[in-house]
């Protein structure tokens, strides 16, 4: 029974690496089937952001990466050797202290960001759903959540209002001057998409449009906040009103395409545009750099902003960390505990055995009308003698032997304690 952590992140891969190996939402499902498919992985969880593809397995020793480095390939139809400079794998107790880094925040672009703990909750109920998790990782993603919690609640990781989207937002504050005289158009409408509207909101963006899939979505947060709602098959009507683009949904195909930025940088006689690309794969066609006038960005340009907010996280950040080691060893003593269960299980069936051939002796004997003195001095005489006769010889042969080590486990095993000290 072994653990493994597996993927690549911010820290490993550009973003065009990054955006071949993410996971559909609707195909999770039977990605993670086909995972536990594999003889080496018996449980799985998949973790799939604009920032990282981790892989979260339980397997039957440490050995199997190669085996789900090829799954991972030929799932994504990618070459091995295209991926394994960005692949990272982390077996065992680094498995455990890298999953609890995760949700905490702790490895992300924007150091103690809060979105990772849900999408981290939202990986286990897709697994869960799916029926790939099993006891281990079940155990495993209850106690990460308990640890991001606590760092959440008793350090100071996320006092400063840090995250992509607020970087996002504070580019556009330097690009544009007078943020009440521009018009925002934001694609998507989950929660990076929310967080980002209500920044813009803070700053006094003039107007406000909200483009997603499924309007009604849309119309919710655009009422909120007193913005307009559109269908993502509106945006060619509306790039042109928009001097700031932030797009953010879980869409495999661009949603701008370089058609529209044309036709709306014609429409607008050249008057820059800002977009601002912080999904994965990404939402902006990237040719659309190309274009005169049209300033983009990826979640990739934001580092410079957002290392100025993540400098206040940092004595948190070591706070979280020995918080986070503990709860390493935690866990690491709980799995090993697992290991001497069917041990355990196996010794009292067999001391159980031992027992009930002493007692069906005992009663064929008093069924036959031997005294029932004799009949229980006999039955804890071979009782006592069947349970010592096994760990007798053993210790005999390790004296014989000079294996003090095995004695003294004996002794500590038995509780016998030392007459002579």
């Amino acid at each position: 029974m072994s653990l493994l952590a597996f993927g690549i992140n911010h820290k490993t891969a550009p973003v065009d690496i990054r955006e071949k190996v993410a996971f559909d939402p609707q195909r999770l499902p039977d990605a993670l089937r086909q995972l536990v498919s594999r003889d080496s992985v018996n449980e799985a969880a998949i973790l799939s952001t604009c920032n990282r593809t981790e892989l979260y397995c339980e397997t039957d020793n440490g050995d199997e990466i190669e085996d789900v480095l090829d799954w991972f390939c030929e799932y994504h139809g990618l070459n091995l050797d295209e991926v394994r400079p960005y692949i990272y794998a982390h077996p065992d107790s680094s498995a455990v202290h890298q999953i609890m880094r995760v949700a905490s925040g702790l490895d992300s672009l924007i150091l103690g960001e809060p979105q990772i703990l849900g999408q981290m909750k939202d990986a286990f109920s897709a697994a869960n759903e799916a029926g790939t998790v099993g006891s281990l990782l079940n155990k495993l993603f209850q106690q990460t959540f308990t640890v991001a919690k606590k760092v959440r609640t008793d350090t100071a990781i996320g006092s400063s209002p840090v995250s992509v989207a607020f970087a996002a937002v504070s580019l556009a504050k330097q690009f544009f001057t007078k943020m009440e005289t521009h018009t925002a158009l934001l694609i998507g409408a989950g929660d990076t998409t929310e967080l980002v509207a209500r920044h813009l909101k803070e700053t006094g963006i003039g107007r406000l449009i909200i483009a997603n899939r499924t309007v009604e979505k849309a119309r919710q947060l655009a009422t909120e906040l007193g913005g307009f709602a559109i269908g993502l098959n509106e945006i060619p009507q509306h790039l042109a009103e928009a001097d700031l683009v932030i797009s953010s949904t879980a869409s495999q195909q661009p949603i701008v395409t370089r058609v529209m930025a044309e036709a709306a940088m014609k429409s607008r006689k050249h008057k820059p545009i800002l977009m601002v690309d912080i999904a994965v794969p990404r939402d902006i066609e990237a040719s659309i750099i190309e274009l005169e006038d049209i300033y983009l960005y990826t979640v990739d340009n934001l580092t410079s902003i957002i290392q100025e907010g993540m400098r206040s996280r940092k004595a948190a950040a070591e706070q979280a960390e020995e918080m986070i080691e503990s709860q390493v060893v935690h866990f690491m003593g709980w799995m090993r505990s697992l290991e001497a269960v069917k041990l355990i299980r196996d010794y009292r069936q067999s001391a159980e055995q031992q027992r009930d051939e002493q007692i069906n002796k005992a009663m064929s004997q008093l069924s036959n009308g031997k005294p029932a003195e004799e009949v229980i001095q006999e039955l804890a005489n071979g009782l006592t003698n069947k349970l010592i006769h096994k760990p007798t010889i053993e210790m005999n042969q390790a004296a014989y032997a000079g294996n003090n080590e095995l004695l003294a486990a004996a002794q500590q095993l038995l509780g016998i304690e030392d007459k002579e000290s």
